[in-house]
């Protein structure tokens, strides 16, 4: 398949007109015309827009030699469900570091009954500064991961 019959399956998939489709896209319905009979070929920014509004990749968009998009559907749902865990873990590690040094300057006690307490021959206090920086190292991992295909 080529990007003229591409681009047609990808709008009648998606029960649009040419004239929606080309709203949505911010060009004429006569564009979209001219690119679904092939005619014309969109430029390299109105192609990134139909990437993204199909949610496909712009492999599958200029290779002829490949058929269906099945493979080449960008998958948003999982990078941005990464990404938002990543950014939970982040905060909540920052806000455990100061919280934990806010209880440490104005109630040394408490820091002096957790370092007592501990069942692990570490200091209790450090025990909880590993988890709080753990959370904030796993949670910048997940914000800084790269997915595998922007590693091309």
């Amino acid at each position: 398949m080529n990007l003229s019959e591409k681009l047609y399956s990808l709008r009648k998939k998606s029960g649009l007109s040419q004239e929606q489709l080309a709203e949505q896209l911010n060009v004429s319905r006569q564009a979209i015309s001219k690119w679904e009979s092939g005619t014309a070929v969109p430029e390299t920014e109105k192609l990134i827009a139909i990437s993204k509004y199909f949610n496909v990749s712009m492999d599958y968009l200029v290779k002829d030699e490949i058929s269906t998009a099945d493979t080449y559907t960008i998958d948003k749902g999982k990078d941005t469900i990464v990404k938002y865990i990543g950014l939970v873990l982040c905060i909540a590690g920052f806000v455990s570091l100061l919280i934990w040094g806010i209880i440490i300057a104005f109630c040394p006690s408490a820091s002096q009954d957790v370092a007592a307490s501990s069942v692990i021959t570490l200091d209790g206090r450090a025990v909880l500064l590993i988890a709080f920086f753990l959370l904030v190292a796993i949670g910048a991992f997940l914000l800084l991961k790269k997915q595998k295909g922007d590693r091309k």
